[in-house]
């Protein structure tokens, strides 16, 4: 049997691909081994699909000033000699990295120990973690064609982004009875990422009048979002997050309003869902959501509304307007192939196995 260490963490899109491949890595005849940080959100995530998971000390990428930025090349370098000591224990054959801060240590400790690693990124700009993680890495596979274009062309390779098989195989019964809705309005989900997104969560409840005289919505909003006012709203469901629930909730939804994180835009896409991209502000990120957005809206896959223009009726208009061409817009997808990325990406890791 080979073996594999996977690592990635900080935000969901930094776990969900590593578990939309896994299963083809135990197909494959691979033993699984998680590396995460020791109290990140990928711990529960990745125990909950029972892959053996070890925490190390991690960093994490601060836009804004802190104190803990001076402490963070400390704990990386505690993580990195924590990682050297978990990778020869459970000698893995290659590493698989999906970025964040924690994949930094990991990434260098196989450098060192002359195992090969892989790295993915998903969004068109590389984040800082996988521009510290390329030079340790045999290959960084991407997501967009112009992100390949601005890498070393002898390690960049453009697999696509993985996507869960489970996310198509969601129940919409099952979704009426989670949420409640009787089944007579079309269902506009909207998903704020992970973390949920404050001011997507605001545009939303102040557009519900107008929204909920055409649609059921169904509110991912975040961890500690939930609002209680909302509660015994008919036609209105709301749900801090969904793991299990999130692919019965897809069944249901016939329009999506989300955030332009690249993960979650490549689900939209390869499920052929309508979708108004909501990306962050460049001031409260390093941009690279709107880039993903711009790309989507060009190739004809979703709208764009940008979070400081937003208004409840330019929301309710662009959602309206998005519906009525639900199917011009799932025509664009379904020319474009989202399907094969996991496969894409579990071939590379074959082919570099020791």
């Amino acid at each position: 049997m080979k073996r594999i260490v996977l690592t990635g963490g900080g935000t969901a899109g930094h776990v969900t691909p590593n578990l939309a491949i896994a299963p083809l890595l135990r197909e494959a005849g691979y033993e699984i081994l998680y590396i995460g940080s020791i109290s990140g959100m990928e711990k529960e995530i990745v125990e909950k699909e029972n892959i053996p998971y070890r925490g190390i000390s991690s960093g994490k990428l601060r836009r804004y000033h802190s104190v803990e930025n001076f402490k963070d090349p400390f704990r990386i370098q505690k993580g990195f000699h924590q990682a050297i000591k978990i990778l020869k224990e459970f000698k893995p054959d290659v590493v698989f990295s999906k970025g964040g801060f924690v994949s930094v240590p990991v990434v260098g400790a196989a450098r060192r120990l002359k195992i090969p690693a892989i790295t993915h990124e998903s969004d068109m700009s590389v984040g800082l973690a996988n521009k510290l993680n390329l030079y340790s890495v045999k290959k960084i596979c991407c997501n967009f064609p112009e992100t390949a274009q601005s890498l070393p062309s002898e390690k960049a390779v453009v697999t696509g982004c993985p996507i869960r098989q489970e996310l198509f195989e969601g129940d919409r019964n099952e979704a009426l009875r989670l949420t409640g809705f009787k089944g007579d309005k079309p269902v506009l989900m909207v998903m704020g990422g992970s973390l949920g997104a404050v001011a997507v969560n605001e545009a939303i409840r102040q557009a519900l009048p107008l929204l909920l005289k055409n649609f059921c919505v169904l509110h991912l909003c975040g961890k500690g979002n939930v609002n209680a006012e909302y509660e015994e709203l008919e036609g209105y469901a709301q749900f801090e997050y969904a793991n299990e629930e999130l692919k019965h909730f897809f069944a249901l939804a016939d329009i999506v309003v989300s955030r332009a994180g690249a993960n979650a835009i490549c689900e939209l896409a390869a499920l052929k869902k309508p979708n108004i991209l909501v990306p962050l502000p460049s001031a409260s990120s390093r941009g690279d959501q709107l880039l993903n957005a711009e790309s989507f809206k060009k190739q004809g896959f979703s709208e764009v509304l940008f979070q400081e223009d937003i208004t409840p009726e330019l929301l309710s208009e662009t959602v309206l307007s998005v519906y009525d061409n639900r199917q011009q817009f799932a025509f664009a997808m379904e020319k474009a192939d989202f399907k094969n990325a996991a496969r894409n990406v579990v071939d590379l890791i074959r082919q570099y196995s020791k």
